[in-house]
């Protein structure tokens, strides 16, 4: 994952982000080896930074220790005092704040990377919060061509009520060079799904065996999404045909999302270039 804005000044800073989520293992492999052998990830006239986001919640192997770090980089947040009684995430989320923003100023970091795992059936993928930002849409089509033949989908979250507060949002602005016109195919979010629920409101149904694991495959109507205890089948519904993702995420359980609905669409960006010390 990844976060930016246009800039016309030489990309200097970029760091690399492991541990967001304590038990998303690969981004805190990755950083943790870096941290041991950074030559690999250096580059002349870059000051490349490898990160533990969440220390307290890796050496845990959990999600969080209070509140998802992943959500709390809004104003609200990174502006509460500072206090031992604010929740263990907020008060990293203004450290890392401190260390690599502060947010939406010059003296941000240019580019931060958030690596984290799913346990949905995904695959490699690229999560967009902008399709009007030709510099995004250039870098995401640049790793989506350097990955090909390996399928890399993209997944925009550009939702008008469903706003993220993320760790990568404290960036300022992506990688650069020269690039011609481009256009990427990306999923845009329509909505999330709950689980049916009972009049307790606990989970009365499971995803249904034919949408297991089925990410990023089209899912008409009449297709059944969820199973009920009792041996119902419950259809998508509906009158169009969507694409969904996070299919059983297992983390987004406490969030009530079974999996979100996106539909398929294609970005053009126009040619651009940037300099890169």
């Amino acid at each position: 994952m990844t976060s930016c804005h246009v800039a016309e000044d030489p990309i200097k800073k970029v760091a690399i982000f492991g541990g967001t989520h304590g038990n998303e293992l690969t981004g805190i492999f990755l950083v943790k080896h870096w941290l041991e052998n950074g030559t690999e990830i250096q580059r002349r006239g870059l000051e490349v930074k490898p990160f533990i986001t969440n220390p307290r919640a890796v050496k845990k192997c959990t999600r969080y220790i209070d509140c998802d770090l992943n959500r709390v980089f809004d104003p609200e947040n990174l502006g509460k005092k500072k206090s031992e009684d604010l929740p263990y995430e907020v008060r990293k989320a203004q450290e890392i704040n401190h260390l690599f923003g502060p947010k939406d100023s010059e003296d941000s970091y240019d580019i931060i990377f958030d690596l984290h795992n799913t346990t949905s059936n995904m695959g490699c993928t690229l999560i967009l919060e902008d399709s009007r930002n030709d510099f995004l849409i250039q870098m995401f089509h640049y790793i989506k061509t350097s990955l090909a033949p390996l399928p890399c989908y993209v997944y925009l979250i550009e939702h008008p009520s469903l706003k993220y507060a993320t760790t990568r949002s404290i960036a300022k602005y992506p990688v650069g060079k020269e690039f011609p016109p481009c256009a990427i195919e990306v999923y845009k979010i329509m909505e999330k799904v709950d689980y049916p629920r009972n009049e307790s409101g606990e989970i009365a149904a499971v995803i249904h065996p034919k949408l297991q694991d089925q990410d990023w495959k089209p899912l008409h109507p009449e297709d059944p999404v969820f199973l009920t205890l009792d041996g119902k089948t419950i259809s998508l519904g509906g009158d169009q045909t969507v694409y969904p993702v996070f299919v059983n995420e297992a983390a987004y359980y406490e969030k009530k999302e079974a999996f979100a609905k996106t539909t398929k669409l294609t970005l053009n960006a126009k040619s651009i270039r940037s300099s890169l010390h």
